[in-house]
Protein backbone atom coordinates (compact mmCIF):
# COMPACT_ATOMS: atom_id res chain seq x y z
CA UNK A 1 0.00 0.00 0.00
CA UNK A 2 2.92 2.35 0.87
CA UNK A 3 4.20 1.81 -2.82
CA UNK A 4 0.80 2.49 -4.37
CA UNK A 5 0.53 5.91 -2.41
CA UNK A 6 4.42 6.49 -3.20
CA UNK A 7 3.39 6.10 -6.74
CA UNK A 8 0.63 7.82 -6.98
CA UNK A 9 2.44 10.75 -5.58
CA UNK A 10 5.20 10.56 -8.06
CA UNK A 11 2.27 10.81 -10.66
CA UNK A 12 0.25 13.45 -9.25
CA UNK A 13 3.63 15.39 -8.87
CA UNK A 14 4.31 14.84 -12.78
CA UNK A 15 1.07 16.65 -13.72
CA UNK A 16 -0.75 13.05 -14.71
CA UNK A 17 -3.72 11.28 -13.12
CA UNK A 18 -4.25 8.61 -16.58
CA UNK A 19 -0.88 6.71 -15.40
CA UNK A 20 -2.28 5.98 -11.95
CA UNK A 21 -5.57 4.85 -12.86
CA UNK A 22 -4.04 2.29 -15.27
CA UNK A 23 -1.93 1.27 -12.81
CA UNK A 24 -4.24 0.81 -9.92
CA UNK A 25 -5.24 -2.61 -9.30
CA UNK A 26 -8.19 -3.91 -9.99
CA UNK A 27 -8.68 -7.22 -7.47
CA UNK A 28 -10.94 -4.91 -5.04
CA UNK A 29 -13.48 -3.98 -8.21
CA UNK A 30 -13.48 -7.25 -9.54
CA UNK A 31 -14.33 -8.81 -5.58
CA UNK A 32 -17.05 -6.03 -5.42
CA UNK A 33 -18.14 -7.02 -9.04
CA UNK A 34 -18.32 -10.54 -8.63
CA UNK A 35 -20.55 -10.12 -5.25
CA UNK A 36 -22.59 -7.77 -6.98
CA UNK A 37 -23.12 -10.45 -9.76
CA UNK A 38 -23.82 -13.24 -7.43
CA UNK A 39 -26.54 -10.95 -5.71
CA UNK A 40 -28.21 -10.11 -8.80
CA UNK A 41 -28.29 -13.56 -10.00
CA UNK A 42 -30.23 -14.41 -6.16
CA UNK A 43 -32.70 -11.63 -7.01
CA UNK A 44 -33.43 -12.74 -10.36
CA UNK A 45 -33.49 -16.44 -9.47
CA UNK A 46 -36.30 -15.25 -6.79
CA UNK A 47 -38.04 -13.22 -9.16
CA UNK A 48 -38.58 -16.09 -12.19
CA UNK A 49 -37.50 -18.78 -10.92
CA UNK A 50 -33.87 -19.23 -12.71
CA UNK A 51 -31.75 -16.97 -14.31
CA UNK A 52 -33.35 -17.02 -17.90
CA UNK A 53 -31.08 -17.34 -20.68
CA UNK A 54 -31.67 -13.22 -22.26
CA UNK A 55 -30.32 -12.01 -19.03
CA UNK A 56 -27.54 -13.89 -19.31
CA UNK A 57 -26.31 -12.86 -22.89
CA UNK A 58 -25.77 -9.39 -20.72
CA UNK A 59 -21.96 -8.69 -19.82
CA UNK A 60 -21.34 -9.30 -16.31
CA UNK A 61 -20.77 -5.53 -15.68
CA UNK A 62 -23.84 -4.78 -16.77
CA UNK A 63 -26.48 -6.72 -15.04
CA UNK A 64 -26.64 -5.94 -11.74
CA UNK A 65 -27.15 -2.22 -12.60
CA UNK A 66 -29.63 -3.48 -15.53
CA UNK A 67 -31.50 -5.56 -13.19
CA UNK A 68 -31.85 -3.07 -10.57
CA UNK A 69 -33.14 -0.25 -12.95
CA UNK A 70 -35.60 -2.97 -14.25
CA UNK A 71 -36.72 -4.37 -11.26
CA UNK A 72 -37.24 -0.99 -9.62
CA UNK A 73 -39.14 0.75 -12.52
CA UNK A 74 -41.11 -1.91 -14.53
CA UNK A 75 -42.01 -4.17 -11.53
CA UNK A 76 -42.88 -2.11 -8.83
CA UNK A 77 -45.76 0.73 -8.64
CA UNK A 78 -44.62 3.95 -8.27
CA UNK A 79 -46.44 6.87 -9.97
CA UNK A 80 -48.05 4.64 -12.40
CA UNK A 81 -49.06 0.85 -11.47
CA UNK A 82 -47.26 -1.72 -12.64
CA UNK A 83 -50.42 -2.63 -15.07
CA UNK A 84 -50.22 0.81 -16.34
CA UNK A 85 -46.35 0.71 -17.21
CA UNK A 86 -46.36 -2.80 -18.77
CA UNK A 87 -49.18 -1.17 -21.09
CA UNK A 88 -47.29 1.92 -21.75
CA UNK A 89 -44.38 -0.44 -22.71
CA UNK A 90 -46.34 -2.82 -24.88
CA UNK A 91 -47.68 0.19 -27.06
CA UNK A 92 -44.10 1.53 -27.16
CA UNK A 93 -43.08 -2.11 -28.74
CA UNK A 94 -45.71 -2.26 -31.15
CA UNK A 95 -44.36 0.70 -32.48
CA UNK A 96 -40.30 -0.25 -32.17
CA UNK A 97 -41.57 -3.31 -33.03
CA UNK A 98 -40.15 -5.54 -30.97
CA UNK A 99 -41.30 -9.14 -31.14
CA UNK A 100 -40.44 -9.89 -27.86
CA UNK A 101 -41.07 -6.94 -26.14
CA UNK A 102 -44.55 -7.04 -27.48
CA UNK A 103 -44.88 -11.04 -26.19
CA UNK A 104 -43.71 -10.52 -22.97
CA UNK A 105 -45.15 -6.82 -22.08
CA UNK A 106 -48.93 -8.32 -23.15
CA UNK A 107 -48.32 -11.42 -20.82
CA UNK A 108 -47.06 -8.46 -18.04
CA UNK A 109 -50.02 -6.68 -18.39
CA UNK A 110 -52.52 -9.36 -18.34
CA UNK A 111 -50.85 -10.56 -15.42
CA UNK A 112 -51.21 -7.07 -14.17
CA UNK A 113 -54.58 -7.21 -14.35
CA UNK A 114 -55.50 -5.22 -17.91
CA UNK A 115 -57.89 -6.55 -20.05
CA UNK A 116 -58.11 -7.41 -23.97
CA UNK A 117 -60.03 -3.76 -24.10
CA UNK A 118 -57.21 -1.97 -22.12
CA UNK A 119 -54.88 -3.64 -24.35
CA UNK A 120 -56.30 -3.16 -27.74
CA UNK A 121 -56.33 0.61 -26.37
CA UNK A 122 -52.97 1.29 -25.57
CA UNK A 123 -51.94 -0.14 -29.00
CA UNK A 124 -54.08 1.97 -30.82
CA UNK A 125 -52.95 4.69 -28.78
CA UNK A 126 -49.75 4.20 -29.90
CA UNK A 127 -50.85 3.82 -33.58
CA UNK A 128 -52.50 7.04 -33.81
CA UNK A 129 -50.27 8.74 -32.26
CA UNK A 130 -47.48 7.36 -34.83
CA UNK A 131 -49.72 8.00 -37.36
CA UNK A 132 -50.59 12.01 -36.41
CA UNK A 133 -46.51 12.24 -36.05
CA UNK A 134 -46.07 11.13 -39.45
CA UNK A 135 -48.43 13.71 -40.78
CA UNK A 136 -47.25 16.75 -38.40
CA UNK A 137 -43.36 15.89 -39.75
CA UNK A 138 -43.93 14.78 -43.05
CA UNK A 139 -46.07 17.77 -43.64
CA UNK A 140 -43.66 20.10 -41.87
CA UNK A 141 -46.35 21.70 -39.59
CA UNK A 142 -45.40 24.99 -37.60
CA UNK A 143 -44.93 24.02 -34.30
CA UNK A 144 -45.54 27.29 -32.65
CA UNK A 145 -49.19 27.76 -34.42
CA UNK A 146 -49.86 24.23 -33.48
CA UNK A 147 -49.85 24.93 -30.07
CA UNK A 148 -51.85 28.17 -30.71
CA UNK A 149 -54.50 26.18 -32.61
CA UNK A 150 -54.90 24.04 -29.66
CA UNK A 151 -54.98 26.91 -27.21
CA UNK A 152 -51.82 25.90 -25.46
CA UNK A 153 -49.60 27.80 -23.94
CA UNK A 154 -46.81 28.74 -26.41
CA UNK A 155 -43.74 28.66 -23.92
CA UNK A 156 -44.30 25.63 -22.44
CA UNK A 157 -42.12 22.59 -23.64
CA UNK A 158 -39.40 24.24 -25.80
Amino acid sequence: MTALLSTFARVLAAGGTAAFLIYVPSSAYADDASNALATTHKDIEQTFGKVPDFLKALPDSGLPGAWAETKALEFSDGALTVKTKALISLAVSAQIPCNYCIWSDTVSARQAGATDAEIKEAVAMAAITRHWSTIFNGMQVDFEQFKKDLGGDTTANK
